[in-house]
């Protein structure tokens, strides 16, 4: 097939999952091209409730991008993680924040006012059974035609592969955390 004969979309759908590091960082890089090319981006962060690099990263820059960069930080943190979690943290609070950060994510979505949506970590609060893989459904398929839609976190749901234009598994080959190093500052968060 001659390079002429391949074609271009309006938009894609994006998953990076996996059960290694990179997810995260890869949506960050994502987001950077967008806005490179003077896209609007909303970049939805589910999960991660405490301060972690990209926070500050997003904080800092978002003066610059002015009206081209929405940054949403929902979650309430790890569930369900033993002694990783955040605390006093119930259920239904987890639930609730993750369903307030998915309609937001499902508002930017479908406005039609974006070029790109980056939901990070929305797997992870599927697979936790915080959301409801429906949902995830849904997000996927009724965004708008124009806007671009990355989603990010362990064990994206496989019966959910038909809607999705790139799929990258992030493959752990060794990772410091397996002889109980915990995470880096500056490297893993």
């Amino acid at each position: 097939m001659a390079f002429e004969d391949y074609k271009t979309k309006d938009s894609v759908v994006i998953v990076y999952t996996g059960d290694s590091k990179g997810k995260t960082s890869a949506s960050i890089g994502l987001m950077v091209r967008a806005l490179g090319n003077r896209w609007k981006v909303a970049y939805i962060q589910f999960i991660k409730y405490w301060g972690v690099g990209e926070h500050v990263f997003i904080r800092d820059i978002m003066p610059v991008y002015e009206d081209n960069l929405l940054f949403y930080k929902g979650g309430k943190g790890f569930y369900n993680a033993g002694d990783l979690s955040e605390g006093h943290i119930t259920e239904e609070q987890h639930k609730q924040a993750a369903m307030e950060t998915y309609e937001k994510a499902l508002e930017c979505a479908t406005s039609g006012g974006y070029d790109l949506v980056i939901c990070d970590e929305i797997n992870n609060a599927v697979n936790d059974g915080l959301l409801d893989t429906a949902l995830l459904e849904k997000l996927l398929t009724t965004r708008h035609e124009k806007t671009s839609l990355c989603v990010t976190g362990r064990n994206f749901p496989e019966e959910l592969l038909k809607h999705v234009d790139i799929a990258t598994n992030m493959t752990k080959i060794k990772h410091h955390f397996d002889d109980k190093f915990l995470a880096n500052k500056g490297i893993d968060y």
